[in-house]
């Protein structure tokens, strides 16, 4: 329901809020499977290694519900784990080559609908990060003035 503050989202920005909401939601579900179908090295498995994992993620899950921009915008930074953790797990562990595969695939889905969301988003909704050529010109003014 739009309000009068609230734009109507156009059809692009539709598109990447269910690329990162797909990613994200893979994420979530992925690693709980992958560390209980796949036994650890040392055979030791138990409740907290199943869910520690996507403890990170659900830092941006009360924004996502909200649908705040902001949290789209900074869930890339989570995200960015998942993508080093599963670089890192295709050299280490080739014999998971599927489920590293998974998490690049679900971590590059969500990394890109944040960051397109975020952007088409903010732009509907007239957000605007302020240009550090503005900002310089700004203090500069402020400075003339002062002397």
């Amino acid at each position: 329901m739009n309000t009068a503050d609230t734009p109507a989202k156009k059809p692009i920005t539709v598109k990447f809020q269910r690329t990162a909401i797909f990613g994200y939601v893979g994420l979530l579900l992925l690693f709980p499977l992958w560390m209980y179908f796949v036994p650890p090295l040392n055979g030791n498995a138990n409740f907290v290694s199943l869910f520690v994992p996507i403890i990170p993620l659900l830092l941006p899950l009360r924004g996502f519900i909200k649908d705040n921009t902001y949290t789209y915008a900074w869930a890339n930074f989570v995200v960015m784990l998942y993508f080093i953790h599963g670089l890192t797990m295709l050299w280490a562990a080739p014999d998971e080559l599927i489920w590293v595969l998974l998490e690049l695939v679900f971590a590059s889905a969500m990394f890109i609908g944040c960051t397109y969301y975020a952007r088409h988003r903010g732009q509907e909704q007239g957000l605007k990060i302020r240009k550090l050529k503005e900002e310089l010109a700004e203090e500069k003014a402020a400075n003339e003035y002062n002397k």
